[in-house]
């Protein structure tokens, strides 16, 4: 498991003292490190993933620098490339382990599930292996005087040979989407719900347009500010009734201009920025006001 989980992270979300406005703050969104996506998008044989392990190691060497401290580092999916029960999986996952092993202690990693970590079509199986390697598959944590809600997006995309799981996920989410007390309420997930304009066509990189809409009036009507995801190996985004949505391009293969990189989100009282950045381009030092 990554340095025990749940334990890990445990101490953060449950310090009564993370439910309270300190003051603004910084947090790291990356996704889709994928490991063995780039030899297998160029049908190299056999897939190793090397770029991938150096993209990360950079990255993680740049966040331990960073002054202030980031407040956590979140990783919106798709952690390896192989699908549970393919060749090369286990080795991914220990290699993912010992890579992100090197974040400093003091900067909990917050992992979300992805296609390529659960499956296209999720079973209770591959649900639960991901639980027993890396952790809960959907979460809520604090942080500095933000609620953060962890989903997981494969239950909108495919929940048919999980619907009592997603139906969990669902009962949880009503529960959870209760933002009184917090400076802002954030969302952190997979798949995005829409690529650019909420109302767009269905896609592969995207949520079905009928389960897409509930769930987008959903968040906003709790208050919902940003939904951070991935999937899309590329930048994009936009809002809905004045929630942001942001989907970040990948830490290992990017299929768009963007190079691999990160997106650092600066957390104010007044609301949340955020800029991406490519890894050779990462800065160490940020203002927060």
């Amino acid at each position: 498991m990554i340095r025990d989980w749940p334990a890990y992270l445990y101490h953060m979300w449950l310090d009564e003292k993370e439910g309270e406005w300190k003051g603004s703050f910084m947090f790291i969104q990356g996704a889709d490190c994928q490991y063995g996506m780039i030899d297998d998008m160029a049908e190299k044989t056999p897939i190793r993933w090397e770029e991938e392990i150096k993209m990360t190691r950079i990255a993680i060497d740049k966040i331990n620098q960073m002054k202030p401290k980031p407040k956590f580092f979140a990783v919106c999916g798709d952690l390896v490339h192989a699908f549970p029960g393919e060749e090369g999986r286990t080795e991914q996952e220990q290699d993912f382990a010992r890579e992100f092993s090197r974040l400093d202690p003091s900067i909990p990693l917050v992992c979300c599930c992805g296609n390529h970590d659960v499956g296209n079509k999720p079973t209770p199986q591959s649900i639960q292996r991901f639980r027993d390697t890396i952790g809960d598959d959907y979460f809520s944590f604090w942080a500095g005087g933000v609620k953060c809600l962890v989903l997981n997006s494969q239950y909108y995309e495919d929940s048919s040979l999980v619907k009592e799981m997603s139906e969990k996920q669902n009962e949880w989410l009503d529960r959870e989407l209760n933002g009184q007390g917090c400076k802002h309420l954030i969302t952190f997930q997979h798949i995005p719900w829409f690529l650019k304009h909420p109302d767009e066509g269905n896609d592969y990189f995207n949520i079905d347009r009928n389960v897409r809409s509930k769930m987008l009036e959903k968040l906003h009507k709790a208050g919902v500010k940003t939904v951070f995801c991935g999937h899309y190996h590329r930048n994009a985004g936009g809002f809905y009734k004045g929630m942001e949505e942001v989907v970040t391009s990948a830490m290992g293969c990017p299929l768009g201009m963007e190079k691999s990189g990160l997106r650092v989100v600066t957390v104010t009282e007044s609301g949340i920025n955020h800029k991406y950045y490519a890894m050779d381009d990462i800065p160490l030092s940020f203002k927060l006001d």
